[in-house]
């Protein structure tokens, strides 16, 4: 390879999930991944992708009723597969056992072992009536998605978000959607578009 192109060659396999970039992570599989459609950018081994799925974690997660557009693919065999969705920023986060509650827009992967469920919250004030995201529980890694970087914030009393900017939180918090309901300019397409926000109790 061209001497230029040396600090851009493949990162060692540190584990199951490895971070080749801030925009790009590698899997290892053996055990079972899901993966957002269209996020495989390359892959090497004896590899297979199901885009089909037999219900279960998968046919939840694609259910047109969360209206969240959460698309996944099951990646199966032995071998690595690398990901990336957008140019956007990637973050490794392993459960270890814990929860955490996550916009399904910033979901790229995860280990198929992890327990998901989908919520809901009520509210009239959002399109659609409401405000969806998943719970993501278990042993496992689920690789989240920003556009930028990321902050998190102590909530040591009442907090209230932006749900589009709302990226994750974690389990046992009390969470609501706002009454107040603002308007807010679309900075790609240069729109107004209703956004509500989240009220979040500790």
């Amino acid at each position: 390879a061209l001497p230029i192109l040396e600090k851009y060659k493949e990162k060692p396999t540190t584990g199951r999930w490895t971070q080749q970039s801030s925009k790009m992570v590698k899997v290892t599989l053996g055990a079972e991944c899901l993966a957002r459609k269209g996020s495989m950018v390359a892959y090497q081994g004896n590899i297979e992708f199901d885009h089909k799925g037999s219900g279960g974690l998968k046919k939840m997660l694609e259910n047109k009723m969360t209206g969240q557009g959460l698309s996944m693919m099951i990646c199966k065999g032995e071998g690595e597969v690398f990901l990336a969705e957008d140019a956007a920023d990637l973050h490794i986060v392993e459960l270890n056992g814990r929860t955490i509650n996550i916009n399904a827009n910033n979901v790229l992967a995860m280990d198929a072992s992890l327990q998901v469920e989908t919520k809901r919250m009520e509210s009239a004030g959002l399109p659609g009536g409401g405000f969806f995201h998943i719970e993501v529980t278990g042993q496992g890694t689920i690789v989240v998605m920003t556009h930028g970087t990321p902050m998190t914030i102590p909530v040591q009393g009442p907090t209230s978000t932006d749900v589009n900017a709302t990226v994750a939180w974690s389990a046992g918090m009390r969470v609501s959607v706002s009454n107040q309901v603002r308007v807010q300019r679309n900075l790609y397409a240069g729109q107004l578009a209703e956004a509500g926000c989240l009220d979040f109790m500790g």
